[in-house]
Order: C-alpha cells, then sequence, then structure tokens
C-alpha cells in the first residue's frame, strides 16, 4: 500500500510600490485562488500611500530597496514553500490556479505562467492577450503580468531574480527553461489595464516592443528603465542567497 504524496505548499511574493489602491484585493483573490494555507508575502519598496499597513491585513510584510528584482528574490528568500509565485500587485488569479500550478510541478515542470488576461473593455485588449498567448506557445517565455512560478530548487538553480529595474522576468525565465519543463496553464492571471490606459494604448505596446528588441541586442536594464520608468533606475542593494533546497524554517 503506498501513500499520497505530501501536498506542495505554495508561497506568493507580491512586491509592491505605492498600490494602497488594489493591493487589498489582490491578496483577496490570491488566497482564494491558491488556497487558505498558502504563506503570502509583500515585499515593499518604500511605499508612503499606507500599502503596508493594508497588506498586513492579508499577508506578512517585508520591506527592501525599491526594485523588483530584489523585491521579488528577497521575497523568494524569505519564502517557506516549496513552489514560490510571484504575482504583480495589480493582477488577480483566477480560482483554482493554486492547484494547477500544484499539478504542473507534480507533474514535472520546473515551473511555468498563467495566461494573460487583461481587464479592460475593448478589442485591442483581446488582441493584446491573443499575442501574449502566442509568444508564449511558439517561443516559451513569458512576463511577471503572467504570474510566474518555480519550485524551490527550480529558482535557486536559475539564479533567481537579479537587481535589475527592467526585464529581470525575462532573464528569470530564460534561465528556468534551461533546466526543464516550463509550462503555460490556463489558470488566468487578470492585470489591470492602467499601463495602457495612462499612457495610451498603442504607444505602450510600441515602446515595450521597442524595449526588448533594445534588451535582446544587448542593451543594460539600467539603461533601457531611464526611458521607460525613472522610479525604476533605483535598483541597488546586493542579493542575498537561496538554499537550493528544503524549506526555510
Amino acid at each position: 500500500m503506498t501513500s499520497d504524496p505530501p501536498s506542495l505548499a505554495l508561497s506568493a511574493i507580491v512586491p509592491t510600490l505605492d498600490e494602497a489602491g488594489g493591493i487589498e484585493e489582490t491578496l483577496s483573490r490570491a488566497r482564494v485562488a491558491l488556497g487558505e494555507d498558502t504563506e503570502i508575502l509583500v515585499v515593499d519598496g518604500g511605499s508612503r500611500d499606507g500599502t503596508r499597513t493594508l497588506a498586513a491585513r492579508h499577508a506578512r510584510v517585508l520591506e527592501c530597496e525599491p526594485c523588483r528584482g530584489v523585491q521579488l528574490h528577497h521575497g523568494a528568500h524569505a519564502a517557506r514553500g516549496d513552489i514560490l509565485v510571484f504575482l504583480h500587485a495589480d493582477t488577480w488569479l483566477s480560482p483554482g490556479a493554486g492547484a494547477a500550478i500544484r499539478g504542473a510541478v507534480a507533474g514535472g515542470a520546473v515551473g511555468g505562467c498563467c495566461r494573460l488576461a487583461v481587464r479592460g473593455e475593448g478589442w485591442r485588449y483581446r488582441w493584446l492577450e491573443r499575442g501574449i498567448a502566442w509568444r508564449t506557445r511558439r517561443f516559451g517565455t513569458a512576463t511577471g503580468d503572467q504570474a510566474l512560478f518555480a519550485t524551490r530548487e527550480s529558482y535557486a538553480l536559475a539564479g533567481g531574480f537579479g537587481p535589475y529595474p527592467l526585464f529581470e522576468d525575462v532573464r528569470f525565465v530564460r534561465a528556468l527553461r534551461r533546466l526543464g519543463p516550463f509550462v503555460s496553464l490556463e489558470a488566468v492571471a487578470a492585470t489591470s489595464p492602467r499601463r495602457w490606459t495612462e499612457h495610451g494604448f498603442l504607444r505602450t505596446v510600441v515602446g515595450h516592443w521597442l524595449l526588448r528588441a533594445r534588451h535582446a541586442a544587448g542593451a543594460e536594464p539600467a539603461t533601457l528603465a531611464r526611458r521607460y520608468d525613472h522610479r525604476r533606475e533605483r535598483c541597488v542593494g546586493r542579493l542575498s542567497r537561496l538554499p537550493t533546497s528544503g524549506r526555510r524554517s
């Protein structure tokens, strides 16, 4: 008689910077999607709008430098779960995402992502969703908006998130894919349309394509960040080392 394998524990890491307007909704939905037993860590980069106070009602709150790559790595190092889920502060996970993630890892995946949706009306967002889905299937790549996940061991072996102000997600996924299967789930990561509404849809899409092209050609993330978002230039600090196996006590 064989016993069932132990359930894989999830830890969700959410980087924040002035997200008081929506952080509680994101965390509440993450709790439902991933399960009540999921560890949720919010890693704040110095918010001044009460984000930390609101997040503390739903999660353990950590603080570090205001750089998303550093924040994600800091949270991964502090997390105790077998599987690490990296969730943007404006992204809502669909119910059942936790079960889908556990199933993918149990099936041999080292990591993966969810299917992107945009919480906006209009054909432009549906076109964007289809384009990103095609890119993920065709090239096996993904971005942070898609709720990336990885096993603890794979995260460490891939080197974790680097201290980059931009494209920390692209570089991490590239390293992760070298280790084994990287899967795209049908579970949905529904992100806010705010970047497209604030800066213009076409301008944002074309601008991001140009940035990705320059990054692929060898441009440094710090250089690109000066054009994308001045807040992302402040990416300092030394990354801590994440153990390659076992949970943190």
